[in-house]
Protein backbone atom coordinates (compact mmCIF):
# COMPACT_ATOMS: atom_id res chain seq x y z
CA UNK A 1 0.00 0.00 0.00
CA UNK A 2 0.60 3.81 0.30
CA UNK A 3 4.27 4.22 2.29
CA UNK A 4 4.79 0.97 2.95
CA UNK A 5 8.07 -0.74 2.63
CA UNK A 6 6.91 -4.58 1.91
CA UNK A 7 10.69 -7.10 1.85
CA UNK A 8 10.85 -10.20 -0.06
CA UNK A 9 13.73 -12.46 1.60
CA UNK A 10 15.14 -16.01 1.33
CA UNK A 11 18.43 -17.54 0.64
CA UNK A 12 20.26 -16.81 -2.77
CA UNK A 13 18.94 -18.69 -5.47
CA UNK A 14 15.34 -18.61 -3.93
CA UNK A 15 13.98 -16.61 -7.11
CA UNK A 16 13.69 -13.42 -5.53
CA UNK A 17 15.12 -11.26 -8.69
CA UNK A 18 13.05 -13.55 -10.81
CA UNK A 19 10.11 -12.73 -9.07
CA UNK A 20 10.85 -8.41 -9.27
CA UNK A 21 12.26 -9.39 -12.89
CA UNK A 22 8.45 -11.52 -13.81
CA UNK A 23 6.48 -8.29 -12.54
CA UNK A 24 8.35 -6.04 -14.89
CA UNK A 25 8.72 -8.26 -17.94
CA UNK A 26 12.33 -8.49 -17.93
CA UNK A 27 11.55 -12.35 -17.48
CA UNK A 28 9.01 -14.60 -18.82
CA UNK A 29 6.06 -15.46 -16.39
CA UNK A 30 4.98 -19.12 -16.88
CA UNK A 31 1.89 -18.78 -14.55
CA UNK A 32 -0.26 -17.00 -12.51
CA UNK A 33 -1.32 -13.29 -13.02
CA UNK A 34 0.27 -9.66 -11.94
CA UNK A 35 -2.07 -7.30 -10.85
CA UNK A 36 -1.19 -3.55 -10.03
CA UNK A 37 -4.01 -0.80 -8.22
CA UNK A 38 -6.67 -3.20 -9.30
CA UNK A 39 -5.38 -3.82 -13.03
CA UNK A 40 -4.10 -6.65 -14.80
CA UNK A 41 -0.45 -5.79 -16.27
CA UNK A 42 0.83 -9.28 -16.71
CA UNK A 43 3.08 -8.92 -19.76
CA UNK A 44 3.98 -5.38 -19.52
CA UNK A 45 6.99 -3.97 -21.07
CA UNK A 46 9.73 -2.12 -18.87
CA UNK A 47 8.89 1.38 -20.23
CA UNK A 48 5.16 0.51 -19.61
CA UNK A 49 5.95 -0.11 -16.07
CA UNK A 50 8.11 3.18 -15.79
CA UNK A 51 4.81 5.05 -17.24
CA UNK A 52 2.36 3.51 -14.89
CA UNK A 53 4.35 4.45 -11.72
CA UNK A 54 6.56 1.51 -11.08
CA UNK A 55 10.07 2.26 -10.30
CA UNK A 56 13.26 -0.04 -10.40
CA UNK A 57 16.58 -0.17 -9.42
CA UNK A 58 18.15 -3.13 -10.64
CA UNK A 59 21.14 -4.90 -8.47
CA UNK A 60 24.08 -4.53 -11.05
CA UNK A 61 24.45 -1.61 -13.78
CA UNK A 62 22.39 0.50 -12.04
CA UNK A 63 24.09 3.86 -12.81
CA UNK A 64 25.23 5.30 -16.20
CA UNK A 65 29.30 4.81 -14.54
CA UNK A 66 30.22 7.52 -17.91
CA UNK A 67 27.91 10.64 -16.78
CA UNK A 68 27.91 12.61 -13.94
CA UNK A 69 25.55 12.41 -11.17
CA UNK A 70 23.20 15.24 -12.32
CA UNK A 71 23.34 13.96 -15.90
CA UNK A 72 22.20 10.40 -14.23
CA UNK A 73 19.34 12.18 -12.47
CA UNK A 74 17.73 13.93 -15.36
CA UNK A 75 18.09 10.60 -17.35
CA UNK A 76 15.54 9.24 -14.35
CA UNK A 77 13.19 11.83 -15.64
CA UNK A 78 13.37 10.99 -19.39
CA UNK A 79 9.23 10.16 -19.59
CA UNK A 80 8.42 13.35 -18.27
CA UNK A 81 7.68 16.71 -19.16
CA UNK A 82 7.96 19.99 -17.98
CA UNK A 83 11.44 21.35 -17.17
CA UNK A 84 10.21 23.31 -14.29
CA UNK A 85 8.91 20.57 -12.78
CA UNK A 86 11.86 18.28 -13.40
CA UNK A 87 13.69 20.62 -11.80
CA UNK A 88 11.98 21.45 -8.74
CA UNK A 89 12.05 17.81 -8.38
CA UNK A 90 15.48 17.55 -8.49
CA UNK A 91 16.06 20.05 -6.17
CA UNK A 92 13.74 18.21 -3.86
CA UNK A 93 16.27 14.98 -4.54
CA UNK A 94 18.81 16.72 -3.47
CA UNK A 95 17.63 17.58 0.10
CA UNK A 96 16.79 14.29 0.38
CA UNK A 97 20.33 13.26 -0.94
CA UNK A 98 22.75 16.18 -0.24
CA UNK A 99 25.70 13.73 -0.72
CA UNK A 100 24.46 13.48 -4.32
CA UNK A 101 24.17 17.53 -4.48
CA UNK A 102 28.25 17.52 -3.13
CA UNK A 103 29.22 15.21 -5.95
CA UNK A 104 26.52 16.58 -8.71
CA UNK A 105 29.55 16.87 -11.00
CA UNK A 106 31.64 13.51 -10.39
CA UNK A 107 31.13 11.09 -12.57
CA UNK A 108 29.39 8.73 -11.19
CA UNK A 109 31.92 5.90 -11.93
CA UNK A 110 33.94 7.73 -9.42
CA UNK A 111 31.53 7.32 -6.83
CA UNK A 112 31.91 5.00 -3.79
CA UNK A 113 29.23 1.68 -3.24
CA UNK A 114 26.69 3.37 -1.46
CA UNK A 115 26.89 6.77 -3.22
CA UNK A 116 26.25 4.63 -6.63
CA UNK A 117 23.50 3.06 -4.58
CA UNK A 118 22.02 6.07 -3.65
CA UNK A 119 22.26 7.73 -6.93
CA UNK A 120 20.46 4.48 -8.36
CA UNK A 121 17.28 4.94 -5.77
CA UNK A 122 17.50 8.74 -6.35
CA UNK A 123 17.59 8.56 -10.44
CA UNK A 124 14.43 6.20 -9.75
CA UNK A 125 12.64 8.68 -7.93
CA UNK A 126 13.10 11.52 -10.69
CA UNK A 127 10.16 9.38 -12.25
CA UNK A 128 7.88 10.25 -9.85
CA UNK A 129 7.09 6.30 -8.71
CA UNK A 130 4.33 4.90 -7.10
CA UNK A 131 6.08 2.05 -6.06
CA UNK A 132 10.14 1.31 -6.23
CA UNK A 133 11.01 -2.46 -6.41
CA UNK A 134 15.11 -2.50 -5.15
CA UNK A 135 16.92 -5.44 -5.86
CA UNK A 136 18.98 -6.25 -3.56
CA UNK A 137 20.33 -2.69 -2.57
CA UNK A 138 22.58 -3.35 0.91
CA UNK A 139 24.31 -6.40 -1.40
CA UNK A 140 28.27 -5.56 -0.81
CA UNK A 141 28.02 -2.35 1.15
CA UNK A 142 29.94 -1.12 4.58
CA UNK A 143 27.93 -1.12 7.38
CA UNK A 144 27.98 1.84 7.09
CA UNK A 145 26.61 2.46 3.65
CA UNK A 146 23.87 0.37 4.91
CA UNK A 147 22.67 2.28 7.36
CA UNK A 148 22.91 5.32 5.03
CA UNK A 149 20.27 3.20 2.52
CA UNK A 150 18.40 2.37 5.08
CA UNK A 151 17.55 5.90 6.18
CA UNK A 152 17.23 7.02 2.68
CA UNK A 153 14.65 4.61 1.78
CA UNK A 154 12.30 4.77 5.14
CA UNK A 155 12.31 9.03 3.91
CA UNK A 156 11.22 8.23 0.95
CA UNK A 157 8.42 5.62 2.27
CA UNK A 158 7.51 8.64 4.48
CA UNK A 159 7.00 10.96 1.25
CA UNK A 160 4.17 8.30 0.20
CA UNK A 161 5.99 6.31 -1.92
CA UNK A 162 5.37 2.48 -1.64
CA UNK A 163 8.51 0.12 -1.51
CA UNK A 164 9.66 -3.65 -2.34
CA UNK A 165 12.61 -4.33 -1.14
CA UNK A 166 14.08 -8.18 -2.35
CA UNK A 167 17.13 -8.82 -0.08
CA UNK A 168 19.11 -11.66 1.41
CA UNK A 169 20.12 -10.00 4.25
CA UNK A 170 16.86 -10.76 6.08
CA UNK A 171 16.96 -8.93 9.32
CA UNK A 172 18.22 -5.92 8.11
CA UNK A 173 15.00 -5.89 5.23
CA UNK A 174 12.50 -7.15 7.97
CA UNK A 175 13.62 -4.43 10.24
CA UNK A 176 12.72 -1.86 7.71
CA UNK A 177 9.74 -2.87 6.51
CA UNK A 178 5.92 -3.46 7.64
CA UNK A 179 5.62 -6.48 6.09
CA UNK A 180 7.39 -9.70 4.47
CA UNK A 181 7.60 -12.80 2.13
CA UNK A 182 10.39 -15.36 2.72
CA UNK A 183 10.67 -17.14 -0.45
CA UNK A 184 12.80 -20.94 -0.82
CA UNK A 185 13.19 -22.79 -3.79
CA UNK A 186 10.59 -20.43 -6.09
CA UNK A 187 7.86 -21.23 -2.98
CA UNK A 188 6.00 -18.62 -1.10
CA UNK A 189 6.99 -20.23 2.70
CA UNK A 190 5.92 -17.50 5.25
CA UNK A 191 4.08 -14.18 5.26
CA UNK A 192 2.80 -11.81 7.44
CA UNK A 193 4.19 -8.29 9.65
CA UNK A 194 7.75 -8.25 9.69
CA UNK A 195 7.64 -7.86 13.39
CA UNK A 196 5.78 -11.01 13.37
CA UNK A 197 8.07 -12.75 10.89
CA UNK A 198 11.21 -11.64 13.32
CA UNK A 199 9.59 -13.34 16.42
CA UNK A 200 8.78 -16.47 14.90
CA UNK A 201 11.42 -19.08 16.45
CA UNK A 202 11.31 -21.18 13.36
CA UNK A 203 11.96 -18.38 11.34
CA UNK A 204 14.38 -16.80 13.22
CA UNK A 205 16.40 -20.09 13.53
CA UNK A 206 16.22 -21.32 9.69
CA UNK A 207 16.17 -17.55 7.27
CA UNK A 208 16.53 -14.94 9.75
CA UNK A 209 19.96 -16.21 11.29
CA UNK A 210 19.02 -15.60 14.60
CA UNK A 211 18.71 -17.69 18.12
CA UNK A 212 15.67 -18.45 18.89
Amino acid sequence: GEGETVAIVGPNGSGKSTLIKSLLGFARLFHGRVFYQGKDITGITPDRAVNLGIGYVPQINSVFTNLTVAENLEMGAYIRKGRASIKADMAEIYQMFPELKARKRMWAGNLSGGERQMLAIARAMMANPKVLLLDEPLASLSPKAVSVILSKMEKIRESGTAIVIIEQNVKKALDASQRGYILVAGACIMEGDSAFILSDDTAKRRYVGLKA
